[in-house]
């Protein structure tokens, strides 16, 4: 009984020896042929899926990957066409997998735009998108609504890289204040047409500028909920007033200056109030002062 047990156990170590060696050569034997049979195959249209609030669609990923007719999986350089994609600063971050034997799946993830900017050469302007994070994009796939849904964005200095123009320093603060307004004041937010970070760094103050003419300096030292509920006491308490400007600053804490500009008597009622001019930022590329452009 034990020669039996001991050729049993060899029997089974020799088999088990033989099954891996079985397996490692069929590995070897067919790891090469995997890439020339997907290289056979033409791959379908890449499959694109983002942020449940993007607005990128595949055809937009088509343009972005260009990739040629009748290309397989195989050929793809998945690391080039990922740096392609994240060139365009409405993308955030961006994964590329290949599901043999022929579909491509993006995952990417978005920017959201908080403002607006126009810049560019006279009579060649063009507007750009800014997120929270102080990226500028050109931005596709947007309604119009809410394109100017969003104010624009005044006071900054634009510094150009490559084709577009480097991150908005100190943007964090702005978005906050824009994404408070939205919250707590939206009927209020729906009227602010300029913000400006002019005194940002230089006062800690961003000034934003009503369709209606009416300009209010928010403190950005603390939080906004409270200045922007001021805002809108104060908003209620001057909106009987006949005026033609009003200035509201509510970066004093409790006192909340608010200077009132009358309308002139031989003014008439209805056409006092001029639209507020969109701000807009000259590129002149070959001046001294090419890396700063300031509104």
């Amino acid at each position: 009984m034990a020669g039996v047990r001991v050729a049993a156990l060899g029997l089974f170590v020799v088999g088990f020896g033989w099954g891996l060696w079985m397996i490692a050569s069929a590995l070897r034997e067919k790891s090469p042929r995997i890439p020339e049979v997907a290289k056979a195959v033409p791959m379908k249209a890449p499959e694109l899926r983002t942020t449940r609030d993007g607005v990128l669609d595949d055809a937009w990923l088509g343009r972005t990957l260009a990739l040629p007719a009748g290309a397989s999986l195989m050929e793809l350089n998945l690391e080039k066409l990922r740096s392609r994609l994240l060139t365009d600063g409405q993308v955030l971050t961006a994964n590329l997998t290949r599901i043999f034997p022929d579909r491509l799946l993006v995952t990417i993830s978005e920017r959201t735009p908080v403002a607006r900017i126009r810049a560019g050469q006279e009579g060649n302007s063009r507007d750009w998108l800014v997120a929270r994070d102080g990226v500028v994009f050109a931005g596709a796939g947007y309604s119009e609504a809410v394109l100017e849904s969003m104010p624009w964005l005044a006071g900054i200095a634009l510094v150009p890289e490559g084709a577009g123009f480097r991150p908005i320093p100190r943007m964090d603060v702005v978005s906050r204040l824009l994404t408070d307004a939205q919250f707590a004041a939206e009927p209020l937010y729906r009227m602010w047409q300029v913000v400006s970070m002019a005194r940002l760094d230089s006062d800690n103050e961003i000034e934003v500028t009503m369709k209606d003419n009416t300009t209010v300096v928010f403190g950005a030292k603390g939080g906004f909920f409270v200045q922007l509920s001021n805002l809108d006491f104060m908003m209620e308490r001057i909106s009987r007033l006949p005026r033609a400007k009003t200035r509201i600053d509510l970066s004093l804490g409790r006192e909340v200056p608010v200077m009132v500009e009358p309308v002139a008597a031989t003014e008439p009622k209805g056409g006092r109030e001029k639209p507020v001019a969109t701000p807009f930022f000259k590129l002149q590329p070959n001046s001294q002062s090419k890396n700063q452009r300031e509104l």
